[in-house]
């Protein structure tokens, strides 16, 4: 690695630690540098700005997470899988302290448009990872042929969102709304699990619920 892409990294990395330990309104030139052990004008030589350094980070971050569980996306064959897969996510995300940089990162967005934009587009990347999976698990279900893939994958990136800032005030009730989807996730399989007469049943049903 070059020096300048390893003083970026370190940049990056910084900007990421420093919003974790110390939150969006401790973020500046001089706490950055400091996290990252450079000189604070580093900040501006390579970024222009400690909102483009943040919204770097933003990028930064969401592209390290998605290497790290892409894999185990891609492996996913139903949709109690995938619940399975958001609560096991979850436990790893907060351990590691990336669910307090989300929580700043979107506190941040409320306020600096480079931030919400640079925001938006790392949930966008989320977003077209989760659609992948449901695109490739909804046709196996009963349920397949009504639902707009798209517009689910931003429910449940919504809903991991929102699990993850309730978790920093209520851990008790985040744990709660997470066993409520482990349920779901239990009436899924069984309804996976069906023949295929009993699918067909539940199809018709379906159809006929939606001509109402």
């Amino acid at each position: 690695m070059s020096a300048a892409r390893d003083t970026k990294a370190k940049l990056l990395d910084g900007a990421l630690r420093t919003l974790a330990d110390q939150g969006i309104t401790k973020v500046s030139a001089r706490t950055v540098a400091a996290a990252a052990g450079v000189n604070q004008a580093l900040v501006f030589y390579h970024f222009g700005s400690v909102d483009e350094l943040l919204s770097a980070a933003c990028r930064h971050a969401t592209e390290q997470r998605i290497a790290r569980y892409g894999p185990r996306l891609a492996g996913i064959g139903s949709l109690s899988e995938l619940l399975a897969f958001g609560r096991a996510m979850h436990e790893e995300e907060r351990a590691a302290g990336h669910v307090a940089v989300l929580g700043q990162l979107l506190a941040g967005a409320q306020t600096q448009d480079t931030l919400a934009a640079a925001t938006a587009a790392g949930l966008d990347l989320w977003i077209a990872e989760i659609e992948r999976v449901l695109a490739r698990v909804l046709p196996a279900t009963p349920f397949g042929e009504f639902t707009d893939v798209r517009g689910l994958a931003r429910a449940v990136a919504a809903s991991f969102v929102g699990i993850e800032l309730y978790d920093g005030v209520d851990p008790a009730g985040a744990g709660a709304a997470l066993d409520a989807l482990e349920q779901l996730g239990a009436l899924v399989a069984a309804l996976e699990d069906l023949g295929p007469v009993a699918q067909r049943a539940v199809r018709h049903h379906l159809r006929r619920a939606g001509r109402r």
